[in-house]
């Protein structure tokens, strides 16, 4: 199965976001995943790096608009690298080309790309799929969300998106 993973830019080596990112790689390959991400730092460095160690295959999908913006090449741990030339072309490259989604703790980055994945099943742009939210964050955001706007969320919508505490648990969310 090929896995997208989304996450937050910032966490650092040694920091407990990037060694769980960097778990979550390890137990994705283990279990025979492809790894896809954004191909830079933070979450989706540590998340290639994981994959990477632990011999599984890493694909990076990296962007034109982001190197101009950041100057920073793709992370080292990266095998494969499909490159776009908008942020919104990666985006959906992310999307599309996975089987699942999981989507660690982030910033409006994260946040954008899993708004635009929900909301792209909901209209059937793309291939219904797993999509897991990692970390009592995200599940407090999105109830907040249910709570303070009901009427935008009706049966169904709710459904779309699943819940792991762990990353143990989103690696098992993926068998079931």
């Amino acid at each position: 199965m090929r896995v997208t993973v989304f996450g937050g830019t910032y966490p650092k080596p040694d920091s407990s976001p990037y060694e769980e990112a960097v778990k979550l790689g390890r137990l994705l390959a283990q279990a025979g995943h492809v790894v896809i991400s954004g191909g830079y730092m933070g979450v989706m460095e540590a998340v290639s790096r994981g994959a990477a160690l632990a011999g599984g295959h890493v694909i990076g999908v990296t962007c034109d608009e982001i190197e101009r913006w950041r100057n920073v090449p793709k992370n080292q741990w990266v095998k494969e690298e499909w490159r776009r030339a908008t942020l919104p072309e990666r985006m959906i490259t992310l999307m599309d080309e996975a089987d699942a989604i999981i989507v660690m703790p982030g910033g409006i980055g994260t946040l954008a790309e899993t708004a635009l994945i929900w909301n792209r099943m909901l209209i059937q742009a793309t291939t219904p799929k797993k999509v897991i939210l990692v970390g009592e964050g995200w599940r407090k955001a999105i109830t907040a969300l249910y709570e303070a706007f009901p009427e935008y969320y009706p049966n169904g919508h709710q459904e779309m998106v699943l819940f792991a505490s762990t990353v143990e648990d989103a690696v098992k969310l993926l068998a079931s």
